[in-house]
């Protein structure tokens, strides 16, 4: 394996780690001090709901680290945390879910062109590793050009992911405003949304290096 590619590996590992550490220290932090609103992030996920006219999305208690909001259902799931806990990080948690939800209401184009983009990214994501090995071991470019083809359809899924996540942490930062909560609340809640947003920049900054590195190696 190129001396390259091991360089490539260590750098896209030291991007990663360093995000998820600064993302669970933010988390932490903040999950131990309560709102004073003194409501659950599920309470939270439905006023936020009410105050943006939408009564249609239900709430379901998730395991562990499940918080989303799935567009097939139309509906939000908090992890245990999130939807019975009344501290910073569950109520901005619970509020960028429902910052998603704002957005399939009103059918923000980003997370449609997301949407649209998921059927081929399950495709791509399960095949481009088959054929790059292929494409390698017969030595036919063309399946390595397909390959390089699908991760790049994998990479744009993951760069139209980052506007969809920036603009419902902008959602729940400006619901956050609108309720009461003290100025150093807002800015732990920002802390612990842009803590989670950086875990989407760092996928997709090593994603870019890693299709960076297959095109280079094409070229040689």
């Amino acid at each position: 394996m190129p001396l390259s590619y091991w360089g490539l590996i260590i750098v896209t590992l030291l991007i990663g780690g360093a995000a998820t550490m600064y993302v669970q220290s933010q988390l932490k932090k903040y999950r131990r001090i309560p709102a004073s609103l003194g409501v659950t992030g599920a309470e939270m996920a439905q006023r936020m709901l009410a105050a943006n006219g939408i009564y249609n999305v239900p709430i379901h208690r998730g395991g562990p680290d499940q918080d989303h909001f799935d567009p097939r259902t139309n509906s939000i799931t908090l992890d245990p945390e999130a939807y019975s806990g009344t501290s910073i990080t569950a109520i901005a948690t619970a509020c960028h879910e429902v910052g998603h939800a704002c957005q399939f209401a009103q059918g923000y184009a980003p997370m449609k062109v997301r949407s649209a983009l998921v059927p081929a990214v399950n495709l791509c994501s399960n095949m481009w590793m088959f054929l790059l090995i292929a494409g390698i071991f017969l030595n036919i470019a063309g399946l390595y050009t397909a390959a390089i083809v699908m991760y790049a359809v994998a990479v744009l899924f993951q760069l139209v992911t980052l506007p969809v996540e920036f603009n419902a942490s902008r959602r729940a930062m400006e619901y956050l405003g609108t309720t009461g909560i003290y100025p150093q609340e807002q800015s732990g809640a920002f802390s612990v949304l842009r803590a989670c947003a950086l875990t989407y920049v760092a996928a997709a900054l090593t994603s870019i290096l890693q299709l960076l590195y297959l095109l280079s190696m094409r070229d040689e």
